[in-house]
């Protein structure tokens, strides 16, 4: 076994090391997309044929690889490399022992050289479960905790185990959690490592290989290191457990750590043979081995091999006895992360393939770690999913799973979640050999898999297994088990449970998640600290965000005429955080600490705790959010505002009138009107309406109720623009029912024949603007709009649509407006109130990015039909139309976000406008609009007081009345970073990181902007595995437990079309989504990034499916799935389905019978029927647009469409799976470090 892992080690990166990703890493695709091309070096060994993915073997991956398992010691830690053994993850060498040790730990205690057979399996237990902790990562952290005992852990450690990651899985070894001797483990590793792996690792492997291929006989006791490894090495664990809980997964790269010892020995004797091994066969081999070895090769070929080198070398070495020198391999294996998945960590390499699932193993139980023997038929699995996961073709590693012995480890204990183990010994199903790999050794056959090509050898490495790194469904499904009890938010700093999961919230002196959510609820005190750290400090805020049924919407407190009570120096309103003192008659404020009067009015008694009596009576005393009613001080111009309007401006121009848009809209407004939004439902609205239609000309309609018809006045000099008439325009739609009808029946007709083909746009948004100014109100504008505006008129735009700009420095030009009109109107329209909502119809460009400008200024929406097809496309923009014109909105809002002393707004990221450094100005604020501000440090912090930040919204609301609502937030602040890591927030940081990277766009090339996100990913990650993880070997990659999904998120924000577009992307939808995503909230980003995937076979009343992660190799072709992303459904039918979901769903009886044009599900008469249509139905409730329902047949041609959406795989465009990122980021973070 030893010897298969390690071999896989050596080429951490191709193969599906265990390690982690290392192998699918870099080479991954083949060759990184562009974003991370160094990889691509070693991508050769990706080549095509062989590697599926094309990993390349490691090529400079499999350091990488191992960093790829970015375990964070808090959290989790992917068991890339070794095992943490050795403290000092410093030098990879000594990582390489680490691994060792690792390893030793597994076996029982820290024996320097290859543990002990028996020895191994115990720590295999540990860190098998690791592995699966690995996986676990998303998961509890388990018991990492506990296992701190063996070596004292070091706060990271602790952190780690606390993630439990590690622990997790099985029983914490003697050792420790696994841990147990790190430092001794550390040092034998190494010296053990050298001599003896080398030897038996290589030859036990290969024939374990041909035998089964599946597991190496040899590993056995190495195996179980690698078992273990698969676990975060038990050193490792320990330190996990002092650790905040992350889970310290870590996913280990593994072998990257060893390398260096291992390398040093290994490699080359591995090497060579590895190469041949490299082909196909190899892989298969030992699935586990395969990752290793193969990864060996490429090692060696790769220079960054040195450090994988010492995993592979090691691993292929010392086969089983010297396991333990190379435990560092293994370790990296296991590290490996659970990259491979199957290979768990734990196995080395052998196990890798198919035992390693000895995650899957039994739990911990050493034994099981031997797993050596055979991977876990894991491997067996389906492998194919696996594979393709991981890139590998599914073929091969089929096979790899062969090795019945292991025959699928059970599941582990630590295992993700309900992930079967992977063959590659993480979880999953066991994956073959890569293709492209070597087998584990040279001598190996390839187990089951087909000897793709050799060529690649390098990637002949395995690639990690995806079920061993972090999963996203598991740490979503986790969050949703331990959030029973409502969220109350009386405690400063507490997480909220994450977007994805239904909670009912307690408002109890902090605002709601859905009103604020933070990236940290633990600040860091210094700015220094900050800087270290580079998790970005910033909120969310979503001011009138709708609340479920069961919450209360904010209180309306009306202090009479004096207004609000604030703070004399700062301003801040009176909230939970103003401390009164002398008896009640004066009150401190929390954010500046000045003292201010309590007016008469407003003076109540303290009782004995130095609270108000009616603390609880009043909302701002004792809630995190509250409205006040504003006096008319806080109105424009010192007088209380008049209702808003509504006007609807609609383009009569041929393409409008011939698509059906022009008859759908005036069709649709007839009971439309009936829906203006409202405070009192009881009551009718009292927003008036006014009605234009628009060409090169304009025609403005006199629709007053004294008027039998409607009168039409028509303005042709639209470069002055004005409005022809006053009384008559905005009228009240009950007086003026009969008169607006009728014009709505006319308007189709009238406009039947046109020719005109020409329009106009910014005399458009001038004419409703003027009228608002006319009238004397704010209000929204809905324009209906089809092309280009060519025609002669201020605003008059080119088609400037260059795809030969596309990835040269001058492609941001095409996110910037072409022309400077539009940003002074929008200034304009923020000035009176107007708010501009478009609807686009375009069969071509029509540059969005201009026509946007003014929508995105004002705190409006874009929404765009593209090839509008009244008969598909009618419903999605009807239900679109309905939601918008009905939904709550506030007028001529300003927004200002205060802070306590120590940090200060700094940045926003949003639809509004500023005209200071201040205040955001929001000419309209709806319900889903979100404004994403940054923090920065202008002072210290204590951690006493915490921070605090209050959120004001003055705004005029849809009956005309003047309000302010505020959103009170406070946070914890540390000087600890294991602190700060504890209690970040992935999906926060996410949307903070797309808004800022698709602002960046405007004024930098893309490519600069991938980079930068990649590197600030890599510091964040690479601070807290300096300075938070336990030691542990280099080859391990360490993730805090709250960020082990920031690498497979952040990749798909770089993946995304705004960033990296395919050749399919119009520059207009991109602009599009760039302007979408600017105020999105986090649940929105996250749905968007990461769509969710529910497999259909069975559904119950009550409940939805579990998720599965969104990659190919999870998708049944007996299946039906539903995949969502916000804007999108899409419904895959697999192509042998069974004739009864057939029947259920669609009402045929075969697979050619389905319709793939249709947009809604047939209504049947069968309970399966009836609870799909209710799923799709509170899917479309639950989101801001309505999302049209697409049927994708398997093997059809829209399945390209859907596959973009599979975000875990490798995209047309460039874009790196979920596997290779990790590797590459291990990479990134090791390169930090050294």
């Amino acid at each position: 076994m030893n010897v298969n892992q390690h071999t896989p080690m050596a080429s951490p990166y191709g193969q599906p090391q265990p390690g982690y990703g290392q192998p699918s890493y870099a080479p991954l695709d083949g060759g990184y997309p562009a974003p991370y091309a160094p990889y691509n070096g070693p991508a050769s060994a990706y080549q095509p044929g062989a590697p599926p993915q094309g990993y390349s073997p490691f090529t400079s991956f499999p350091s990488k690889a191992v960093a790829a398992n970015p375990v964070s010691d808090l959290s989790s830690p992917l068991d890339l490399g070794p095992g943490r053994g050795p403290p000092t993850s410093g030098p990879p060498p000594v990582s390489a022992p680490q691994q060792y040790t690792q390893y030793s730990h597994s076996q029982g205690d820290m024996q320097n050289g290859p543990p002990t057979m028996t020895q191994a399996p115990p720590r295999p237990a540990v860190s098998q479960p690791y592995s699966q902790g690995a996986m676990n990562l998303s998961g509890p952290p388990h018991p990492s905790y506990p296992q701190h005992y063996g070596p004292p852990p070091s706060m990271q450690h602790v952190t780690n185990q606390m993630s439990g990651m590690q622990i997790t899985s099985g029983p914490p070894t003697p050792a420790g959690p696994g841990y147990a001797p790190p430092h001794s483990s550390q040092a034998p590793v190494s010296t053990a490592f050298p001599g003896a792996p080398p030897p038996s690792y290589t030859q036990a492997p290969p024939p374990a290989a041909s035998s089964a291929p599946t597991q190496p006989p040899t590993p056995s006791g190495p195996a179980a290191s690698q078992q273990y490894y698969g676990g975060p090495p038990p050193s490792q664990q320990p330190f996990n457990s002092s650790l905040p809980p992350t889970s310290q997964q870590q996913f280990t790269s593994s072998a990257p750590p060893p390398p260096s010892s291992q390398q040093s020995f290994s490699p080359s004797s591995y090497t060579g043979p590895v190469p041949p091994p490299t082909q196909a066969p190899a892989p298969p081999v030992s699935q586990p081995q395969q990752s290793f070895l193969p990864t060996q090769p490429p090692f060696s070929s790769a220079p960054p091999p040195v450090s994988q080198p010492a995993f592979m070398s090691g691993p292929p070495p010392p086969a089983q006895g010297s396991f333990p020198s190379q435990a560092p391999p293994p370790s990296s294996q296991p590290g490996s992360f659970p990259p491979p998945g199957p290979p768990p960590t734990s196995a080395p390499s052998g196990q890798y393939p198919g035992p390693m699932p000895p995650q899957q193993q039994p739990p911990p139980s050493q034994p099981p770690p031997y797993l050596s023997g055979p991977p876990p038929p894991r491997a067996q699995m389906p492998p194919t999913s696996m594979a393709q996961s991981n890139h590998l073709p599914p073929g091969p590693q089929g096979p790899t799973c062969p090795p019945g012995p292991m025959q699928q480890p059970p599941s582990q204990p630590g295992m993700q979640g309900g992930y079967p183990p992977q063959q590659n010994g993480a979880f999953g199903q066991p994956r073959g050999p890569q293709p492209g790999y070597a087998g584990p050794y040279p001598g190996q056959p390839n187990y089951g898999a087909p000897a793709p090509a050799p060529a690649p050898a390098p990637p002949a490495q395995k690639r990690l297994d995806p079920d061993a790194i972090p999963s996203p469904i598991q740490v979503i499904e986790d969050d949703k088990a331990k959030s029973t009890e409502p969220f109350t938010t009386g405690v400063r700093g507490q997480a909220p449970p994450l977007v994805t999961t239904n909670f009912q919230v307690k408002d109890q002196g902090n605002a709601s998640p859905r009103f604020v959510r933070c990236t940290a609820y633990n600040m860091p005190c210094t700015s220094d600290m900050a800087k270290q750290s580079q998790v970005p400090l910033a909120a969310v805020i979503k001011p009138l965000a709708t609340l479920p049924p069961d919450e209360t919407p904010p209180y309306l407190v009306d202090h009479g005429e004096g207004g609000p009570i604030r703070c004399n120096r700062c301003k801040a309103y009176m909230c939970p955080y103003m401390q009164f003192i002398e008896g009640g008659r004066r009150f401190q404020c929390g954010f500046c600490s000045c003292v201010t009067e309590v007016p008469p009015h407003y003076f109540q008694h303290l009782d004995h705790t130095g609270k108000r009596v009616d603390c609880y009576d009043r909302p701002e005393l004792s809630l995190g959010s509250y409205e006040f009613l504003a006096t008319v001080d806080y109105c424009k111009n010192n007088k209380l505002p008049q209702p808003p309007a509504f006007i609807f401006l609609i383009d009569v121009s041929y393409n409008a009138v011939k698509s059906g848009m022009v008859s759908i809209v005036c069709q649709e407004l007839k009971t439309l009107l009936d829906y203006l939004p409202r405070e009192n439902p009881e009551m009718d609205s009292v927003v008036r309406v006014g009605f234009v239609t628009y060409n090169k000309v304009l025609h403005f309609y006199n629709v007053k109720a004294s008027l039998a018809q409607p009168q039409m006045l028509v303005v042709s000099d639209v470069s002055d623009m004005f409005v022809p008439l006053l009384d008559g325009f905005l009228v009240n739609v009950n007086e003026s029912r009969l008169v607006i009808e009728s014009l709505l029946d006319q308007i189709p007709e009238m406009f039947a024949d046109t020719r005109e083909t020409e329009t106009v746009f910014g005399p458009v948004i001038q004419a409703g603007l003027e009228a608002l100014k006319a009238a004397d109100c704010a209000g929204k504008l809905f324009v209906f709009h089809t092309s280009l505006p060519i025609a002669e008129a201020p605003g008059k735009l080119k088609n400037r649509e260059d795809k030969k700009l596309i990835g040269t420095d001058k492609e941001k030009s095409l996110f910037q407006p072409q022309v400077g009109f539009y940003n002074t109107l929008a200034k304009e329209c923020v000035a009176q109130g107007c708010c501009v909502d478009l609807f686009l119809f375009p069969n071509q460009y029509v540059d969005v990015a201009t026509l946007g400008v003014v929508p995105v200024s004002t705190g409006g929406s874009v929404y765009k039909y593209t090839y509008f097809q009244a008969q598909s496309d009618q419903e999605r923009f009807l239900n679109d139309l309905r939601r918008d014109v009905q939904k709550p909105v506030g007028f001529d809002a300003v927004m200002r976000v205060r802070t306590s002393t120590g940090i200060r707004a700094t940045d926003f990221f949003g639809s509004f406008f500023m005209s200071n450094t201040t205040d955001v100005e929001l000419a309209g604020l709806d319900c889903d609009k979100a404004v994403t501000v940054e923090f920065k440090h202008d002072d210290k912090l204590s951690e006493e007081t915490g921070a605090l930040m209050q959120c004001a919204v003055l705004y005029t609301s849809c009956s005309g009345q003047r309000r302010l609502r505020i959103h009170n937030m406070a946070v914890n602040c540390c000087s600890q970073l294991a602190d700060l890591y504890r209690n970040c927030e992935t999906d926060t940081i996410i949307n903070f990181f797309s808004k800022y990277a698709f602002r960046g766009i405007l004024n930098n090339p893309t490519k600069a902007v991938r980079d930068t996100l990649v590197n600030q990913c890599a510091q964040i990650l690479a601070c807290y595995r300096k300075n938070c993880a336990s030691p542990s070997s280099a080859g391990q990659l360490i993730l805090p437990e709250c960020m082990k999904l920031l690498p497979v998120y952040l990749n798909c924000v770089l993946k995304s079309d705004v960033l990296m577009p395919g050749a399919d992307i119009s520059l207009d939808d991109r602009a599009y989504l760039r302007q979408l995503i600017s105020c999105m909230d986090v649940a929105e980003t996250h749905v968007f990034f990461y769509p969710r995937l529910l497999p259909l076979t069975k559904l119950e009343s009550g409940s939805l499916p579990v998720a599965v992660r969104n990659s190919e190799e999870r998708l049944s072709k007996g299946g039906v799935y539903l995949l969502e992303t916000g804007l999108h459904l899409f419904l895959w039918v697999g192509a042998s389905v069974q004739q009864e979901l057939l029947l259920n769903i669609f009402g045929t009886q075969s697979f050619s019978q389905i319709d793939p044009s249709m947009t809604s599900l047939p209504v049947l008469d069968n309970p399966f029927s009836q609870r799909l249509r209710e799923i799709v139905d509170s899917f479309r409730a639950q989101r801001s647009r309505y999302m049209k329902l697409m049927v994708v047949k398997q093997e059809d041609r829209a399945e390209l469409i859907f596959r973009h959406f599979l975000v875990e795989d490798k995209s047309n465009s460039g874009g790196a799976s979920y596997v290779d990122f990790l590797c590459h980021m291990h990479k990134e973070i090791r390169q930090l470090l050294s």
